[in-house]
């Protein structure tokens, strides 16, 4: 049984007020809320274990050290890796993705190779290549979508030349909703020896996630997109092209020798992780991965696709409404124009009724260009979200539409 009103009294701030309304919290795929289990592990990590990991002989810097390394065992269970090897911990997603658009260009890559990413792109997975781009002169390719919002796949193996190096993209688009057909991407592109970025961002806490059996060469996701604390994030990375990338930042942790004439790197994952880690952090995300382990990926999956069929049809009545985004299979996203009320509008009004929702572009300006617009409204929801809120968000609609 998916015991809603259980999962609801584990995130307290779900039951505040805003503006004297109850509080219907719709924006998710920005960021989620935390449920009690998280934020009590955060505080009694300070208050009983605080210490700086892996140097320490003393008591607390060893039971901090595995409490943080217990937690990348439980990351590499979640998206069931091969080997904690491959488990590297970032700050976000973004980072990650910079990471590997700073090391494989600089390993793999010369002037002319091409990068290819879709039209749906975060900017987080758009600028780090022109970054690299503009230093050394590679070439960003770009696959196009129809107007559902379903990447074009024949094109995509079309854009394939003996000079396509890597293919980065969004496993969920965050503005659209798309799943997009990753495990077929991989495997087209693996066909022709190009390797694979998935950003799961946007899908790491809606649908279960087996890296192996997707084949991806690296996957990357926030802590704080799947209920747990921000500033953490993950980048999986084969152990075989992680050994082949060089280090992103110099400093402690990620050497084993340093002298003036010489420094020596660390073993993985160690290489990559520059400095004192976010510890703390990393405990909070394993308590949150925890917990929607404990209710069930498979179950919560099936939730939100009930969720999304109720609002598609509740919204969809709405006249006026423009939806975008509507491919098959879509992921718990909403983004939407009525008439001519302007985004930002809507979106504030819609605040005073004390429903949260996105206004703009979500990150994804060339996504707006594509579809002829200047933003939307999004609405997204969570494992904690229900069929009551998708009726005041359609009443807020329909009350905003009425005053314009």
């Amino acid at each position: 049984m998916y015991d809603i009103a259980q999962i609801r009294a584990d995130f307290p701030i779900l039951s505040r007020q805003v503006y004297g309304k109850p509080l219907v919290y719709l924006d998710n795929s920005a960021t989620t809320q935390k449920p009690r289990a998280v934020v009590e592990a955060i505080t009694n990590e300070y208050y009983s274990v605080n210490a700086n990991v892996h140097r320490g002989v003393h008591f607390l810097s060893q039971q901090a050290t595995e409490l943080h390394e217990a937690s990348r065992e439980t990351v590499r269970r979640f998206i069931h890796a091969r080997s904690a090897n491959e488990i590297v911990f970032t700050r976000g997603t973004t980072e990650s993705i910079n990471l590997i658009a700073s090391t494989f260009t600089e390993a793999c890559m010369k002037e002319g190779d091409e990068v290819m990413v879709s039209v749906m792109e975060h900017h987080s997975n758009i600028v780090p290549w022109q970054l690299a781009a503009a230093r050394k002169g590679i070439v960003l390719k770009v696959i196009p979508m129809d107007d559902q919002g379903v990447l074009d796949m024949e094109a995509y193996r079309k854009l394939f030349t003996p000079r396509t190096m890597l293919v980065s993209v969004a496993h969920v688009s965050n503005t659209l909703g798309t799943v997009n057909p990753v495990r077929e991407m991989v495997a087209i592109a693996h066909s022709r020896g190009v390797p694979v970025l998935v950003d799961g961002a946007q899908s790491i806490s809606h649908i279960p996630i087996d890296v192996q059996a997707l084949d991806a060469d690296f996957f990357v996701f926030s802590s704080h997109k799947v209920y747990g604390p921000t500033g953490v994030g993950v980048l999986y990375g084969k152990e075989k092209w992680l050994d082949r990338l060089p280090p992103y930042q110099g400093g402690g942790e990620m050497i084993q020798t340093v002298s003036f004439e010489r420094t020596t790197f660390n073993e993985l994952p160690f290489k990559f992780e520059a400095g004192t880690p976010d510890y703390i952090g990393t405990h909070g995300l394993a308590k949150a991965l925890d917990y929607v382990s404990a209710i069930g990926m498979d179950e919560i999956a099936a939730y939100e696709r009930e969720l999304t069929t109720y609002a598609t049809g509740r919204l969809n009545a709405i006249p006026g409404i423009r939806l975008f985004g509507e491919a098959p299979g879509k992921s718990c996203v909403f983004s939407f124009l009525v008439g001519n009320i302007h985004h930002l509008d809507m979106g504030t009004l819609l605040d005073r009724l004390g429903i949260a929702v996105r206004t703009g572009h979500h990150c994804a300006q060339p996504l707006m260009q594509r579809l002829g617009i200047e933003g939307t409204v999004r609405a997204s929801f969570a494992l904690y979200n229900t069929k009551e809120e998708v009726d005041a968000l359609a009443a807020g609609i329909e009350r905003v539409r009425r005053m314009f």
